[in-house]
């Protein structure tokens, strides 16, 4: 493999555990009622577990509120069952047709246990990047050792790859500010 190729690759690597990390925060409570509070909630219908994005029309048309729309009226009880099992702590309210959540604000000691929980979620992400870029660094040091790549394009790869590094952990770091300052809003 070229030291593009391993480039390439490392670099497709991070930005897909970035995108990762980025749903993963879609479906962290702020106190603010968002489709993607919910979207992502596991609902156990048709003999397997599927997302509710795919189960139902999710919509929040107040600060407070999120209406689920199934698809099928059928798995209702499904739906309900899900999102009540799930960690986000949300009760459901239904008529039979629609699920309404009404998202309570959150008090500022909770808010402070969710920043934790995003930062450590950072962290773990930004491990998960340095992994990658230990794994790309060994396989230069490789191609190098098999004469593949010469010294000089083995430096300059791997100093591409800490560019990535670099690059991704400052994302990270201003998603966390962004998804912290979204929290801790009164």
């Amino acid at each position: 493999m070229s030291s593009t190729e391993i480039q390439t690759e490392t670099n497709r690597k991070m930005e897909k555990t970035l995108e990762i990390m980025k749903e993963e925060f879609k479906s962290i409570r702020t106190g603010r009622a968002t489709p993607g509070l919910v979207e992502n909630v596991k609902v156990s219908c048709y003999g397997s577990l599927t997302p509710l994005k795919q189960l139902a029309n999710i919509a929040a048309p107040e600060p407070q509120l999120i209406i689920i729309s199934p698809y099928d009226s059928s798995i209702l009880k499904e739906i309900e069952k899900a999102i009540q099992q799930s960690e986000l702590g949300l009760t459901t309210n239904s008529d039979g047709k629609v699920i309404r959540i009404p998202i309570p604000p959150l008090s500022g000691d909770r808010r402070e246990k969710i920043v934790a929980q995003i930062k450590d979620l950072t962290e773990e992400t930004k491990i998960s990047i340095r992994n990658i870029r230990r794994d790309a660094n060994k396989h230069i040091d490789k191609e190098e050792k098999d004469s593949l790549l010469t010294e000089d394009e083995a430096k300059k790869a791997k100093d591409q790859i800490q560019k990535f590094t670099h690059d991704n952990e400052a994302k990270l770091n201003e998603l966390l500010k962004q998804k912290s300052e979204e929290i801790l809003k009164i």
